[in-house]
Parts: C-alpha cells; structure tokens; sequence
C-alpha cells in the first residue's frame, strides 16, 4: 500500500513556478490626457464646462455649419474632410446603415428584441456579433492590410497566383456559393466617386476578375477600401464598420420589441437528432 501510494504521488504536478514581480519604474500619469477634445470649465464651477472643441474646431460653430458625416471624420482623423471625401463617407455610411436580416448581427438583435431584452442591450449585443470575423469588423483590418500589400500589383497578376483559399483575400469571398449582387453594385457606384483612391479602385479590378469563380466582393472588403482611401488607420477598421451598422441593428431589434416571442421563428423538434 505504501508503495502504491508514493507511486500515486509521483504523478502529481510539480508545484507551479513562483515568478518574481518587478516595479517597472513607470511613473503613471497624473492626469488623463487627449488631442481629441477640449473643454474650456465655467468660471463658476470648474467641472462644468462652456464651451467644447474637437481638435480645434468649437462645437456649436460645427453644429451650425459642418454636417454629421464632416465631424465623424474629424473626431477620427483629426482634420476636416474635402467635400469629395465627405461624399464618399456618406455614400459609405448609407450603404452600411443595416446589415439586412441574413445577417447574423441582426437576427441577433432580433433575437434579443422579441425575447424582451432591455432595449438598452440589443446594440450592445448585436454589435458584438457585427464585431466577429464572418462579415463582420474581425475582417476590417486584415483586409485593408491586403489592399496595403497588393493594391500597387497589377490585380490579373495576383488573379495568376491562384489564391484559392478565400482567407488570402479578406474582404472578397462568396455569399451563398456565388457573387453578392448588392455588394458588386455598392463598389461599382462609389469607385465612380471623385475621393475613390487606389484601394477601391484596385479592389473593384480584383473582383470583376474573380467573378468566373463565384467570388466577388463582401461588404467587410467594401468598407476596409473606403477606410483605406480617406486615410484610416487599419486598427479603426473593424470599430468603425460597427458603428457605421448601429442603426440598421437597433431598428431590427426594437422592431420586435413588442411583438411576441412567436414573431421569430424557432426550431422544430423534427431539426433535433440525439445521437445514442
């Protein structure tokens, strides 16, 4: 029994490594600090403020003379856009207002909507589906690190090379085993558009050329090229395709708030197998 049991004992694991901690000797900052905005504090209470800018610019001049679309790029880029930039943008934001009910980012905020979720969480939840690699933000960055790679290389070269494997290409791929029409149709209208840069000029190129293989244009490859060509950095992309989806999902959600939970379909019984 007592060899037995120095025999069990062998086979426990050794006891874990002590690591020893070290001060880095970095001094912390005494305050938060930021380029972005700036708050002039009233006279009477230093912790209100009266007046506001953003990178410079007063905010209630920007309300009375810029547009929505002009101040989100600023708040992000830190200067204003030209007019044929902030077009751009705009035709961007539309295109990606709601990513439509195939989508798995919205049908989970319908999914939450009709299950009676507080409607302060449908955009939190349904954001962080919009935020996963299938179509979503997770593909932003890779793909506008692709057009950084390849937008300078004659587009039929790279059609030669015979990637095959759809994740060489992030921002191209197949919906449902074809081309997505839409998609196609959103590049075709903004690579017309005066602020349309090399990026999405490349990628438009690069997808009538896969065409014949059933592979065309997603919405994710659609916005890393317009990210790309107004001078976004590649780590902004996937945040920024989330925001530029937040009413889209927040409509469907709120939709079906007060319907009930019937409204949404449910997998039958006959969908179910046990496996003995």
């Amino acid at each position: 029994m007592t060899e037995q049991f120095q025999s069990d004992k062998s086979l426990e694991s050794p006891p874990p490594k002590r690591i020893k901690v070290q001060s880095r000797n970095e001094p912390f900052s005494k305050r938060a600090s930021t380029r972005i905005w700036s708050e002039e504090p009233s006279s009477d209470n230093p912790y209100i403020a009266q007046a506001a800018l953003c990178h410079g610019y007063d905010l209630v001049e920007l309300m009375e003379k810029r547009s929505f679309v002009d101040v989100f790029y600023l708040l992000f880029r830190g200067e204003l856009p030209s007019p044929a930039q902030a077009q751009l943008l705009q035709a961007l934001m539309i295109a990606l207002i709601n990513p439509g009910p195939r989508h798995p980012a919205t049908r989970a905020a319908m999914n939450v909507g009709v299950g009676k979720t507080n409607p302060l969480h449908i955009l939190p939840i349904a954001s962080a589906v919009l935020g996963g690699e299938y179509l979503g933000g997770g593909e932003i960055e890779n793909a506008m690190r692709f057009f950084r790679k390849y937008q300078q290389t004659n587009p039929a070269e790279l059609n030669e090379l015979s990637l095959g494997d759809e994740q060489l290409m992030p921002g191209f791929g197949k919906r449902h085993g074809g081309v997505d029409l839409l998609a196609a149709a959103i590049a075709n209208h903004l690579v017309t558009m005066d602020a349309a840069g090399d990026a999405l000029k490349w990628g438009n190129q690069f997808a009538q050329l896969q065409a014949p293989k059933g592979i065309g244009w997603l919405t994710t490859g659609i916005a890393a090229a317009v990210f790309a060509d107004l001078g976004f950095q590649p780590k902004y992309g996937g945040a920024l395709f989330q925001l530029l989806g937040a009413p889209g999902l927040v409509a469907h959600g709120m939709e079906v708030a007060n319907k009930p939970i019937t409204a949404m379909p449910y997998v039958s019984d006959d969908n179910y197998v046990l496996e003995r």
